[in-house]
């Protein structure tokens, strides 16, 4: 409720109260009937300002007006907001599987549809680290005990990930006997041992990754939360030192010290608790950070990997590297961006939610339906990159939304569908 809106409430407010006495002294009544009288009115005034603000919050809601309050840590959108990051993390990483299929094509494909590939497959590679960065923000304020951490968090990831694992194990090993190859049980048992050993899809790399640092989340998280901000920074500065001097341009400047413990995506775990419980003077002050580190991130990573290709004359993938200077100021852009707001548009809500809750699955089966896709001519170059892209990341998010609601349903499908 604004500063009018509640003006006018107290206005009408008090003139219910002078008329409310004015009733109570207009008729001849005795005093302990005077009292239950004022009694009555006082629960019905307290009633009726309950009832107004309630229905302004409302209104406030329909027309999506939800604002966070900065004094007031424990609002709602300090929650919701969790969800429409890992919305669009969900949505990025599939946006980095289509859009990077013009990768293998660098430097024979004309320089529009490089630059249209280059941009959105550049816009998407915030989502693995945020990912990561959730969960630092989501586990490490809480203390597990180890047992029930593992069984209340690593089997809810391990379990549907060996299930769909075993879906694509079948369908690579289907592939194998179409384009002829003989397939016997050692061969067979030897890819499927292969297969679980270094991932049965490209995009599984991830979850090896993430399994490993959720092994480390009851050990790492007492220190976090006993930790003061300066020494949360004192990690942080290292490992992004780490990363700087990890880079192959300046690598041969580091200086020869064992480092590795500061190291890889441990590191943006943490930094997602610190961004998390970081308050900021103002919500322009927060944004104006964020726009810097976005836009600053975002477009090195643009820049960059033209760079490489017109100097080298072949593609790298350097500035796409989660562990790089430019996706770790883009992907900090990113969740400083959204956190603390809350989208309140009930249609929009409404997906928003659906995505969320079946995020993991459709992490899991997206590849899948990405290359059959691909098989039918759903690709980056539909018509246009410019269209293409993003019409087959919505067709795979989709299909790979419906693929997940339906095993979801199915008896133990909660399970296993992620």
């Amino acid at each position: 409720m604004n500063k009018a809106d509640a003006h006018c409430f107290n206005k009408k407010s008090i003139y219910a109260e002078i008329f409310i006495c004015d009733l109570m002294f207009s008729y001849p009544v005795s005093m302990h009937e005077n009292n239950m009288l004022i009694t009555r009115f006082v629960k019905i005034h307290e009633a009726s300002l309950q009832f107004f603000l309630l229905l302004q919050h409302q209104t406030d809601n329909r027309f999506g007006m939800a604002q966070t309050n900065y004094n007031t840590p424990q609002s709602a959108a300090k929650t919701l907001w969790y969800d429409n990051l890992r919305v669009i993390a969900t949505i990025g990483v599939i946006g980095i599987h289509v859009s990077s299929d013009y990768q293998p094509s660098s430097g024979s494909i004309s320089e529009y549809s490089f630059w249209i590939g280059n941009i959105f497959d550049s816009l998407s590679r915030f989502s693995v680290p945020v990912f990561v960065m959730l969960s630092g923000a989501l586990l490490l304020s809480k203390e597990y005990p180890i047992g029930v951490f593992l069984k209340k968090r690593l089997m809810r990831l391990v379990i549907p990930f060996l299930f769909w694992s075993c879906i694509y194990i079948a369908k690579s090993l289907w592939d194998m006997h179409d384009e002829g190859v003989l397939l016997t049980p050692y061969s067979i048992a030897r890819e499927i041992f292969v297969q679980f050993r270094d991932g049965s899809s490209l995009h599984f790399w991830y979850i090896y990754m993430i399994v490993g640092v959720y092994l480390f989340i009851p050990i790492i998280g007492k220190w976090v939360r006993n930790s003061t901000e300066k020494e949360q920074l004192y990690f942080l500065g290292i490992w992004a030192f780490t990363i700087v001097f990890g880079q192959p341009i300046i690598e041969k400047l580091k200086p020869d010290i064992e480092l590795s413990y500061f190291s890889g995506f441990l590191g943006y775990l943490v930094l997602g608790y610190y961004l998390k419980n970081k308050t900021f003077k103002s919500r322009k002050q927060q944004n104006t950070l964020a726009l810097s580190f976005l836009f600053a991130g975002l477009l090195s990573t643009i820049s960059g990997t033209y760079l490489i290709l017109r100097f080298k004359h072949e593609y790298a993938s350097t500035f796409y590297e989660c562990l790089s200077p430019n996706i770790l100021l883009y992907s900090m852009g990113i969740f400083l961006l959204l956190k603390d707001k809350d989208i309140r548009f009930r249609p929009f809500v409404k997906v928003r939610d659906f995505i969320c809750r079946y995020s993991y699955g459709i992490f899991l089966v997206h590849v899948l339906i990405f290359f059959q896709l691909g098989d039918y001519g759903i690709n980056w170059q539909l018509i246009d990159p410019i269209v293409g892209i993003p019409v087959t990341i919505l067709v795979c998010l989709v299909i790979s939304s419906a693929i997940i609601f339906v095993v979801n349903k199915l008896p133990y499908g909660k399970y296993i569908s992620g």
